[in-house]
């Protein structure tokens, strides 16, 4: 399948073909390039070649972050199981079956961390996960039009104290990993495409994890439909899709942990 990459970077844009070629860094305003129509047509015209890569900046600006919840199965045990204890578990077993994902504002440029920039884990948190998700890119006109990597930091023992402080466990300073380039291909990524997680201290493994996006209950096509029904996007969302690779309690992060 062919793709391309597109990076923000200093400057302006620049974009990355299947055979790892670049273009010149492109003068463009990153709000408007995204939401053009025709992204991949633009990008099959430019002209590649040995370029040098620019200084990489996370690749957002104007838009909103979203997420959705609970859409693997994994998921779903998980926040069930730190739940339990204050009767909330209930909920996400509910969410998993009904028709109305859940789907969460995440964040905006502020709150959004780029490649090999440091995310957080709260102070008032002593379980703290990151959580790998496939992220979409929805333009302007409701179209899936690219993708990114997302990491959805979370409070672990924040959301399951009580439901209703979910937006404390998912929304504080650099909360939001994103990037480091938004994918750009021809058709859909395939049911094949595999998400995987490695989490490093002091330079070991001490967690690894990875999925097919087939393991997804929903589409990303339903997942956009809800999101945009009643709220428009001038500038374009951002939608975490949703995780199944979930590192078992007792884990927790720790400062300096490498994901």
């Amino acid at each position: 399948m062919n793709y391309y990459k597109i990076y923000r970077v200093d400057s302006g844009i620049q974009i990355e073909n299947a055979s790892g070629q670049l273009t010149p860094i492109l003068s463009e305003n990153w709000d408007e390039f995204i939401n053009q129509d025709h992204l991949f047509q633009f990008c099959e015209k430019q002209s590649y070649a040995d370029n040098s890569h620019a200084p990489i900046q996370t690749p957002i600006e104007s838009q909103e972050i979203w997420a959705a919840g609970v859409t693997y199965l994994r998921s779903k045990v998980a926040r069930m199981e730190e739940s339990k204890e204050s009767g909330g578990d209930t909920f996400y077993d509910k969410v998993y079956d009904a028709e109305r994902p859940e789907i969460f504002y995440k964040g905006n440029k502020l709150r959004a961390v780029g490649q090999h920039g440091l995310v957080k884990i709260r102070k008032d948190s002593a379980w703290n996960v990151p959580e790998p998700e496939l992220t979409l890119f929805i333009n302007r006109n409701k179209q899936i039009a690219g993708y990114l990597i997302g990491n959805d930091m979370s409070s672990r023992d924040i959301e399951g104290e009580n439901p209703l402080y979910l937006p404390q466990a998912k929304v504080y300073d650099a909360s939001a990993g994103i990037g480091p380039c938004m994918l750009v291909t021809e058709k859909p990524l395939a049911p094949e495409t595999v998400i995987a997680m490695r989490i490093y201290r002091a330079e070991q493994e001490v967690f690894q994890g990875d999925t097919h996006i087939s393991q997804m209950k929903r589409s990303h096509e339903e997942l956009k439909d809800y999101l945009t029904r009643e709220m428009s996007f001038p500038q374009g969302a951002y939608l975490m899709t949703g995780t199944c690779i979930v590192p078992d309690p007792p884990f927790t992060l720790q400062a300096n942990d490498e994901i």
